[in-house]
C-alpha cells in the first residue's frame, strides 16, 4: 500500500505543477496582449458602438410609445365623436382602458375620462388630475395653438408617469396621462443609461427613479447644451461634465413633441476592466504559483488515507447504516468530497424519516412546522377565519368540455386563486372539485384575530379582482367566463391532524366550518360574490365597505344569522378618495349578476338547506 501510495503521489505533484505553471503562462500572455494599445482601441469602438446602440434602441422605443398612444387616444376622440348614445360612448371607453391598460386617464375640453382600475392597481389618488392640468395651463394654452408637449406627472403621483399634450384633428386640446413603467426597460442596458428629456430639459424617463419622482432638470448639462446647439438629429462624442468626469455621449432627437434620448457610459467604467484584471491577475498568478511549491507535495500526500475512509464510510452506507462520523482536515477536493459524502449520508437518514412525514401533509406551512416540531399532534382549540369559495354553474361547463380542457381550465383557474390565499397569510385546507377551502390563523397566524380575518376578505378580493382578469377575452363553450361565490366565517374551531397511521391530514372541523361552507352557498341566492357573517363583520367592519343582507336560518340552526355582502375595502388614508365600487349594486353590474327574488328562492329550495328571512 505504502509503495502504491508513492507511485500515485509524485505524478500527481507533478501534474498538477505543470499545469497550474503553463495556465498562469497563458494568462499572464493574455493579459499583455489584452492590455495593450490595440485592445484599448478595440474596447473603445465596442463602448461606443453599444452606446449608439443602447441610445438608438431607446429612441425607438420611445418612438414607438408616444405613436401608438398618440394614435391611440385620436382613435378615441374620432371614435367617441360618432356615437350620439351614452351607452355606446361608455362601452367605448371601457373597451379603450381594457385595451391601453397603461393609460390612466384622458381629459379633454369636453371629456374627463378616468381609468379607475389603473389608479386602483397602483395605489395612485386620481383627484390630483385637475390640480396637476390646473398648474400646467400655459402648456395647455400653447397646445390649443398647434404643439405637442410631453410632461413628467411622477412627482405628483408617486408612480413613473407621462402626460401627453396634444391637439386633435377635430382641434381639441387632449391630455393623455400614461404610465411610462414600460419605457423603464429600454434605458438602462448593458451599464449605458439612457433618458427621455423634453424640450424644457426635464428628465421623463430614467433608470434611476429617484430622478423621476424628484422632477430633475438637466438643461444646464454640457452634452444636453451641446446638444441643443447642433442640428443633427443623432451624434456621439466624448463630454466632461462639471465635476470633471468623462462620458462617451450619444443623443437621439425623436419627431415627438421635441423630445430627445441621451446615453451615456463613464469613459473610466469602460476601460477600468483591463487595468483591474491584470493587476488582480498578476498577483494571482504569482501567489498561486508560490502556494502551490510548497504545498502540492502535501496535497498529494493527503489523498490515499481519506479516500480509504471514504470507502471504508461508503460500505457502512451499503448496508443501511446511515449515522456516518467522518472527519478530514483537508481543505481541498478530498476535503470538500469528504464533507458532501457527510451530508449526503445524513441527507439519505433524513429523506428515511421524512418519507412518511411529508406524505401525510398538502399544505407547505404545515409541512415546514412539522418539520420543526412546532405543530402538536392531536387537536387544539383556535380562534380562525374559514373561507370557501365555489364556481357557479360549473357542472354544466364542465360537461361541454373534454375531461382534459376541464383539468387545463381548472388548474389554471386555481392557480390564480390559491396565490391570492399565498399573498395574504392564508393556507389552503383542501380542494373539493372546483371548491377551495382556507383558512387564516392556524397553523400561522398574524397573532390577531381581526388581522387574519381582514386578511381572508383581501384574499377574497383579490380573487374578485384575479377572475375579472382572467374572464378578460374568455367568452363561448371553449372558454366560459367564470363567476364565483366566497363564503367567510370566524371563529372557535379544533384544529389538529386526523386520518390514519398511514395518511394524515391537517384540518379544522367545527360548527365554523359549517357556516362558512352554508355562507358560500348563499352568494347564489343573495346575487352576492362575497358573503361574511356577523362574527367576522363584527371584527373588521371599520375597514370594509359591506350591505347586510336579509337574515337567514341555516340546517342545524335556531336563531337567524346576519349576512353582510362586501364591496370593498375603505380607503383609510386621509385625504384620499375612496375607489370604486361603493355600492353592492356596482358590484352586480360589473360581475353580470341580476337582482334576485327571495321569495322565489325559498319557493323554490330543493332541499331545506336554509330560510331566507324577510
Amino acid at each position: 500500500m505504502s509503495k502504491n501510495a508513492k507511485t500515485i503521489r509524485y505524478p500527481i505533484g507533478f501534474k498538477l505543477m505543470f499545469i497550474i505553471t503553463v495556465l498562469l503562462a497563458l494568462s499572464l500572455g493574455a493579459i499583455t496582449i489584452l492590455v495593450s494599445t490595440l485592445v484599448s482601441m478595440d474596447i473603445r469602438v465596442t463602448a461606443e458602438n453599444t452606446n449608439f446602440s443602447a441610445n438608438y434602441n431607446a429612441a425607438a422605443a420611445a418612438e414607438q410609445f408616444f405613436a401608438v398612444n398618440n394614435s391611440a387616444v385620436r382613435i378615441l376622440l374620432r371614435t367617441l365623436d360618432t356615437f350620439d348614445q351614452a351607452d355606446e360612448r361608455n362601452a367605448a371607453v371601457n373597451y379603450f382602458f381594457r385595451e391601453n391598460g397603461d393609460i390612466a386617464a384622458l381629459i379633454t375640453d369636453r371629456l374627463s375620462l378616468v381609468n379607475d382600475t389603473f389608479f386602483l392597481v397602483h395605489e395612485a389618488d386620481p383627484s390630483r388630475i385637475v390640480p396637476f392640468l390646473d398648474s400646467r395651463a400655459g402648456y395647455l394654452a400653447r397646445t390649443s395653438e398647434g404643439e405637442s408637449f410631453v410632461l413628467n406627472a411622477a412627482p405628483e403621483f408617486e408612480i413613473p408617469m407621462l402626460v401627453l399634450l396634444l391637439q386633435d384633428s377635430s382641434g381639441q386640446t387632449a391630455a393623455a396621462f400614461v404610465s411610462s413603467a414600460v419605457l423603464a426597460r429600454y434605458f438602462g442596458e448593458s451599464g449605458n443609461v439612457s433618458c427621455l428629456i423634453n424640450s424644457e430639459g426635464d428628465v421623463l424617463v430614467h433608470p434611476d427613479q429617484s430622478m423621476i419622482n424628484s422632477g430633475a432638470n438637466i438643461k444646464n448639462d454640457p452634452f444636453v447644451e451641446t446638444m441643443r446647439g447642433r442640428g443633427d438629429l443623432r451624434m456621439q462624442n466624448l463630454y466632461t461634465d462639471f465635476s470633471g468626469t468623462r462620458y462617451f455621449g450619444a443623443f437621439s432627437k425623436l419627431n415627438a413633441a421635441n423630445l430627445a434620448v441621451i446615453t451615456t457610459i463613464e469613459y473610466d467604467v469602460v476601460f477600468e476592466g483591463i487595468a483591474a484584471t491584470t493587476k488582480r491577475n498578476c498577483w494571482l498568478s504569482a501567489g498561486v504559483l508560490f502556494i502551490s511549491v510548497l504545498c502540492v507535495w502535501f496535497f498529494s500526500k493527503t489523498i490515499s488515507v481519506p479516500l480509504k475512509k471514504l470507502s471504508a464510510a461508503a460500505g457502512k452506507v451499503k448496508e443501511g447504516n446511515f449515522n456516518i462520523v467522518l472527519k478530514s482536515g483537508n481543505r481541498d477536493e478530498i476535503g470538500l468530497l469528504t464533507e458532501s459524502f457527510v451530508e449526503m449520508s445524513r441527507g439519505l437518514a433524513e429523506r428515511e424519516r421524512l418519507k412518511d412525514t411529508f406524505g401525510r401533509f398538502i399544505n407547505k406551512e404545515v409541512a415546514e412546522k412539522a418539520l420543526k416540531g412546532e405543530l402538536k399532534l392531536g387537536g387544539e382549540n383556535r380562534t380562525v377565519t374559514v373561507f370557501f369559495s365555489d364556481i357557479r354553474d360549473f357542472t354544466a361547463i364542465s360537461e361541454k368540455m373534454s375531461p382534459q380542457d376541464v383539468l387545463e381550465f381548472l388548474n389554471s383557474y386555481l392557480v390564480r386563486m390559491v396565490a391570492c390565499v399565498s399573498k395574504t397569510g392564508g393556507v389552503v385546507d383542501k380542494f373539493i372539485g372546483d371548491a377551495i377551502m382556507a383558512i387564516w390563523g392556524a397553523p400561522v397566524s398574524t397573532g390577531n384575530v381581526a388581522r387574519d380575518a381582514l386578511a381572508c376578505v383581501r384574499a377574497a378580493l383579490l380573487m374578485r379582482a384575479a377572475l375579472r382578469e382572467y374572464n378578460r377575452g374568455r367568452d363561448g363553450v371553449e372558454k366560459p367566463r367564470l363567476r364565483i361565490g366566497c363564503g367567510i366565517n370566524t371563529g372557535d374551531v379544533v384544529v389538529g391532524q386526523i386520518g390514519s397511521k398511514e395518511r394524515m391530514e391537517y384540518t379544522v372541523i367545527g360548527d365554523t366550518v359549517n357556516l362558512a361552507s352554508r355562507t358560500e352557498s348563499l352568494n347564489k341566492p343573495f346575487g352576492t360574490d362575497i358573503l361574511v357573517t356577523e362574527n367576522t363583520w363584527k371584527l373588521i367592519k371599520d375597514y370594509i365597505i359591506t350591505e347586510e343582507m336579509p337574515g337567514v336560518t341555516v340546517k342545524g340552526k335556531e336563531a337567524p344569522v346576519r349576512m353582510f355582502a362586501v364591496v370593498n375595502m375603505k380607503v383609510t388614508k386621509p385625504g384620499m378618495e375612496q375607489p370604486g365600487p361603493h355600492t353592492l349594486a356596482e358590484i352586480r353590474k360589473q360581475l353580470g349578476i341580476n337582482e334576485p327574488d327571495m321569495k322565489k328562492t325559498n319557493a323554490n329550495s330543493m332541499e331545506v338547506k336554509y330560510k331566507i328571512h324577510d
